[in-house]
């Protein structure tokens, strides 16, 4: 899903309206206009009836985002960066930097949008007698906006991923277990049983007649399924990552350089650098790592002195490179590549020496081989162009989810 067009911000979080948002608020709207004119059409004016009808819809969506910012309010609360609420044909979905760390933070979170929905259904039930003395009509949409709430906030609950209920339900397998991996797959079990069952009841609801209701259980039936598959994919890729050292990613795109060499020879290496990032130059002097050397030299100086001047007269320490040992864990080679103008780490062996590289591209690689995924030559060879991820992979929420919940 796209992340749609941002109409305005909330607490400083972007409110985005996808394109789908405009279909399901047409239907809504047609819908509710049709069932205020089986009540109210007699002694009611049919662009009224159109018109509470949009008011319906809009004001559906209002609580949609207000559940919405009861996740995102108390995400924030928790310490977590929420990056924007987007409206869609399904309602709302907020999008979170990463998971809480604690298994009651994930509890509240979950938890906080079912309760506005319930606290909202609360208010609009118990003043839709008091709107019905003002308008009839206004009464009607009033208990329908509370009765809808009250839909919202008992479906969300339902003990299946993605729902808010599965994720109660993880957080509550988490607290018992102390295993965020056992919670969301029981979870997603349950996300699934509930999916096929949608799905079925769907099918069935379609053949005795029910039209709309019926390929309404089926697509929320499928979309579930997709976001329990989208779960299992992210478990497996969170496992890969776990077992996955820097060493066995790593290349080897630095060059070595003796400490007396020209900056003539410099410029020679520099001129076979075409392709993508170019090669890191470090510098030996007899066997001994001295430090590292860049363009500067080339830049600053007159060619007529390049055949005089020596590498090792402008060094620069290997500590000014950023850095990561072979043995740890590849995820954290995410988070540093994540860092600002940090495109290659370089790969130090158990003395401290350097022993490879680790770019972006080599690293998506070897994590889509991993989990038994090949990509298009072209497609690498345009990633390592670009210094980026193959096809925008989203690795660094990934690795960010996973330091904040370390355990397997």
């Amino acid at each position: 899903m796209g992340e749609g067009w941002q109409l305005l911000r909330i607490k400083g979080i972007p409110l985005r309206i996808h394109p789908s948002w405009f279909l399901i608020l047409g239907l809504a709207t047609v819908a509710f206009q049709q069932q205020y004119s089986q009540q109210f059409a007699t002694n009611t004016a049919a662009p009224l009836l159109w018109a509470v009808g949009l008011a319906t819809a809009l004001l559906l969506f209002v609580s949609v985002l207000l559940h919405e910012l009861g996740h995102s309010l108390v995400a924030l609360r928790q310490g977590v960066k929420v990056r924007s609420i987007t409206l869609f044909l399904l309602g709302g979905v907020a999008s979170v930097e990463r998971e809480c760390s604690t298994a009651m933070g994930s509890l509240l979170v979950a938890a906080a949008g079912p309760l506005v929905s319930l606290v909202l259904a609360g208010l609009l039930l118990s003043g839709s007698h008091s709107a019905s003395h003002v308008s009839p009509l206004l009464g009607a949409m009033v208990a329908e906006l509370g009765g809808l709430n009250l839909i919202l906030a008992l479906f969300n609950l339902l003990p299946g991923l993605p729902l808010d209920g599965g994720l109660i339900l993880k957080s509550l397998v988490w607290q018992c277990t102390g295993s965020q991996r056992k919670g969301i797959q029981v979870a997603l079990v349950s996300g699934r049983a509930l999916s096929l069952m949608a799905i079925g009841l769907g099918t069935l609801l379609l053949l005795r007649g029910a039209g709309v209701p019926g390929v309404w259980l089926m697509l929320l039936g499928w979309f579930g399924l997709g976001a329990a598959r989208n779960q299992s994919q992210l478990l497996s890729l969170q496992a890969v990552l776990r077992e996955l050292t820097v060493k066995d990613a790593a290349q080897r795109r630095f060059r070595v350089l003796e400490a007396n060499s020209s900056l003539r020879e410099l410029s020679r290496l520099r001129v076979d650098d075409s392709k993508g990032l170019p090669d890191w130059l470090l510098v030996c002097d007899r066997g001994r790592w001295k430090g590292f050397i860049d363009d500067a030299p080339l830049q600053s100086l007159p060619v007529q002195r390049w055949d005089q001047e020596q590498v090792g007269d402008h060094l620069k320490p290997l500590d000014q490179l950023p850095a990561i040992r072979e043995g740890a864990p590849l995820w954290e080679a995410i988070l540093q590549l994540d860092q600002p103008d940090v495109n290659r780490l370089l790969v130090l062996g158990p003395a401290g020496l350097p022993s490879g590289t680790l770019e972006r591209p080599e690293l998506a690689e070897r994590v889509l081989k991993q989990l038994g995924v090949r990509l298009p030559a072209p497609i690498l060879d345009a990633a390592r162009r670009q210094g980026v991820y193959p096809l925008g992979m989203m690795l660094p929420p990934v690795a960010r989810a996973i330091q904040s919940n370390p355990e397997p």
